[in-house]
């Protein structure tokens, strides 16, 4: 019977850029939304603030993420393109550097000479690319995959406190969006962490701490430099 495994690793690439975004998009809109309702100003105009939140937000992390990824994959690629021309030019050299990457990982010298042989024999660059660079094609670098997954969930994220603020009483816009926003970025921290095997709780905490921050130091800001309605 064939022996299969589950791992969780293949899952970080999107994983990071989906748990960022969303996580940007509650904080980033609640923080701004409680800011701007805790200086007095009408609810439209906290809509409108929230809307132009999650627009921005949206293109600045696709922006920011294909800017980011792309730069680890043009890295990527001139190491391989390195590593292949130092394959070409000087096989021993990278024969023998390969096989001293699996001494120092516990083989014996004559067992890690025959691995690095074979495992040349079938794929230079690709042992290379794995062993010495540690480059895989689970951690491989994609740019617009991220900056897709970025913006997507970044607007999915800051949708919930402006569907709270729409919802809720005007007069009561910052605590409705405050408690709302905690409860809906525990449940992302607790879904993050289930999905990369992590502890749930301390996915939860971590990821309502830092909102607590954020949202309290912009009301501070509302009320330091808010305006005095009639």
């Amino acid at each position: 019977m064939r022996h299969s495994e589950f791992h969780r690793s293949h899952r970080i690439g999107w994983l990071r850029a989906a748990v960022l975004g969303a996580n940007d998009g509650i904080i980033s809109t609640a923080s701004l939304i409680i800011g701007v309702a805790s200086a007095g100003v009408s609810n439209g105009s906290i809509l409108i603030t929230g809307i132009a939140c999650l627009v921005s937000g949206s293109m600045s992390m696709a922006a920011g993420e294909y800017v980011s990824v792309s730069s680890q994959a043009d890295t990527e690629a001139a190491d391989l393109a390195r590593e292949r021309l130092e394959l070409a030019s000087d096989h021993e050299s990278e024969l023998k550097e390969l096989t001293g990457i699996y001494i120092n990982r516990g083989l014996t010298p004559e067992l890690a000479h025959q691995v690095a042989v074979q495992l040349t024999h079938h794929d230079a660059l690709g042992a290379h690319a794995r062993d010495e660079l540690g480059i895989t094609d689970t951690m491989n670098a994609r740019p617009l995959q991220a900056a897709l997954a970025s913006a997507a969930t970044f607007a999915v994220g800051a949708v919930l406190p402006l569907l709270v603020t729409y919802l809720a009483p005007a007069a009561d816009t910052a605590i409705y969006v405050g408690a709302s926003s905690l409860a809906f970025l525990a449940i992302l921290g607790g879904l993050a962490a289930q999905a990369g095997g992590a502890n749930i709780t301390a996915g939860v905490a971590r990821v309502a701490f830092w909102g607590v921050v954020a949202m309290a130091a912009t009301a501070i800001v509302g009320k330091l430099f808010g305006v005095v309605t009639a």
